[in-house]
């Protein structure tokens, strides 16, 4: 009983910061008029959504891990990213931070730790994870595949997983930490030494 109120626990928390981060990306600006949705902007939100299949996004192979693009300011979104990260047996996330963007990964398979400021938890299926910016954070493996959804408010990281990655059927990009610190740091990633 206890594994089930947990795993509700955490889908519900998933859902509320999901909803949170829509309601933010279409807040008003400061000094801009809001005015109420009309029939034919109802109609064109509504042609703007989309179902995705498992297998279905924009696939990018990195090394040790294939990153999956779901939702972003190309598809649609505005205001956030949402992606699946298949991590293989024995790689994980270096620590590092996001200079402007909230995270939220959700365990959908396997087994981890999560590194979170300095301290360490471990994480497996059915687990939620919340990354505020500006904080260390990274995934270490116990030697099994891990399967993540990712989602991050505002938009931007996927910017750095397409520059660091090829598309399905690629050779992986092969990067010096010079490259990989050059490219972070363009998209707000900094990484811990």
């Amino acid at each position: 009983m206890r594994t089930i109120l947990s795993r509700m626990t955490s889908r519900l928390i998933l859902l509320g910061l999901v909803l949170i981060a829509l309601v933010a990306g279409v807040q008003p600006q400061k000094g801009r008029d809001v005015k109420a949705l009309s029939s034919t902007s109802t109609q064109e939100a509504a042609r703007a959504s989309y179902v995705l299949t498992a297998g279905e996004g924009e696939v990018i192979r990195r090394k040790g891990n294939t990153v999956t693009v779901k939702v972003d300011p190309k598809t649609g979104s505005p205001g956030m990213v949402v992606g699946t990260q298949a991590l293989e047996a024995g790689v994980g996330i270096p620590v590092h931070m996001h200079e402007h963007e909230d995270e939220v990964l959700f365990i959908h398979g396997g087994r981890g730790v999560a590194v979170l400021g300095g301290q360490k938890k471990d994480v497996g299926q059915g687990d939620t994870v919340f990354i505020p910016k500006g904080v260390w954070h990274g995934v270490e493996s116990r030697g099994e595949a891990i399967d993540l959804l990712w989602m991050v408010t505002p938009p931007g990281l996927e910017g750095f997983f397409r520059e660091t990655g090829v598309p399905r059927g690629a050779p992986p990009k092969v990067l010096t930490p010079a490259q990989l610190e050059d490219i972070g740091r363009k998209h707000g990633v900094r990484f811990k030494h």
